[in-house]
This record gives structure tokens, C-alpha cells and sequence, in this order.
């Protein structure tokens, strides 16, 4: 399946992969026969091109993800989502009319707010969820983001990089506790675009 994903992607992306292991196979068979070692370079050949392969098709397969990802909805969720480690992820904590979102991500550098949208509309959205999330998590640094492919925007392909190199601030016990904090707050329910239907009400956020 994923095979047919990273074809759909990138139709030399499969030949790659095979001619990577191949090539690396070939390499150790060339030295074995050189140096004397065939069988024991052989051995070690085949174990090199399927490592070799695997890496080629994990970064292919990610490539992949991210080209298949890009410019939709939701697409900075997906790619926060997959990090690995402790990263307490909320997705969509704040939306506007125009579909433009904020996610948050709690981990050890602190909060992170991470948006999705034009970033002539969406800086105003980050300074907002800013104050509000500086009303619970006091003395807890929070970092805005945009990603996107915009000027000064971080494309969703070095996302996940980008959070990696923030400073780390917060120790692992004290990551739970400010997502607890933060869970309590409300979300910003998104506006409908055009009128209202008459006798229509707008929902009211539920608080804890």
C-alpha cells in the first residue's frame, strides 16, 4: 500500500529504492571478490542493501505523506500528530469563518501554537489564543507558528524539524500538568460564513 502511494508520488520512487540496494549489494560483491571475502562480504552485502533499501523507502514514504498532505485542511495536525515523543497535541483549538486554524502542541519546549492559513489572518488568531493560553499556563513559554508556504511560514515539511530544534524548557511531569491546565480552556468555535438561517442560535462552548 504504501509502495503505491510513494508510485503515485514520485513514479521513480520504487526504482530508486531497488537500485539503491541493488547498487549497494553490488558494491560488496566487488569488494568480496577483490579482497578474497566473497562469501563473507556477500553476507554482509545483503544485509546492507536491505537496510539501505528500508531507509530509501521510509524517507521516500514520508515525502510522500507530506506532498500528498500539502495545501490540504488539517495537514499541520496530521504531521504533528505523527511526531514521536512526549508532544500533547490538540488539533483545531481555533478556527475562524474562513476555515483558517490553530492547533496547539504542549511538549517540553512549552506550548506551541501552530497555525494554518494566509498569514495576513492568521496573526491575529495566534495573538488571541496567545492571551489565552498565558491565562492558564503562567510562567510557561509559548511559541507561535505558522506553517505554510507564505513568507515566513514553515513549510509542513520541516515542521516537525522545526519543533525539535525549540529549546527545551519544561520537564516531562510538568508537560501533563500544563495540558491538563489547558484542556479546561474552551474552544473557539468556527463562525459560519454568510447569514444566519432565521431562529438559528449559536452554540455556547461548554465549560468545565
Amino acid at each position: 500500500m504504501i509502495a503505491q502511494i510513494i508510485k503515485q508520488a514520485n513514479p521513480k520512487g520504487m526504482p530508486i529504492v531497488y537500485a539503491s540496494a541493488l547498487g549497494t549489494l553490488a558494491l560488496c560483491v566487488v569488494i568480496g571478490l577483490v579482497t578474497g571475502l566473497f562469501w563473507y562480504l556477500l553476507f554482509i552485502g545483503i544485509m546492507l542493501a536491505l537496510t539501505v533499501g528500508l531507509v530509501v523507502f521510509g524517507q521516500l514514504a514520508q515525502k510522500a505523506q507530506y506532498s500528498m498532505l500539502d495545501g490540504q485542511p488539517g495537514a499541520a495536525a496530521a504531521i504533528l500528530q505523527g511526531m514521536r515523543g512526549t508532544w500533547e497535541v490538540a488539533p483545531a483549538v481555533a478556527v475562524n469563518r474562513d476555515q483558517d486554524i490553530v492547533h496547539r502542541v504542549i511538549g517540553y519546549p512549552g506550548v506551541i501554537l501552530v497555525s494554518e492559513g494566509p498569514g495576513s489572518r492568521v496573526q491575529k488568531m495566534l495573538v488571541a489564543e496567545k492571551k489565552r493560553v498565558q491565562r492558564v499556563a503562567l510562567d510557561v513559554p509559548v511559541y507561535d507558528i505558522q506553517s505554510g508556504d507564505g513568507e515566513g511560514q514553515i513549510p509542513i515539511a520541516k515542521l516537525q524539524r522545526h519543533l525539535m530544534k525549540l529549546p527545551r524548557n519544561l520537564k516531562k511531569p510538568a508537560v501533563y500538568e500544563v495540558n491538563n491546565r489547558l484542556k479546561a480552556l474552551p474552544q473557539t468555535l468556527p463562525m459560519p460564513k454568510g447569514p444566519l438561517p432565521r431562529g438559528a442560535k449559536m452554540p455556547r462552548p461548554k465549560m468545565r
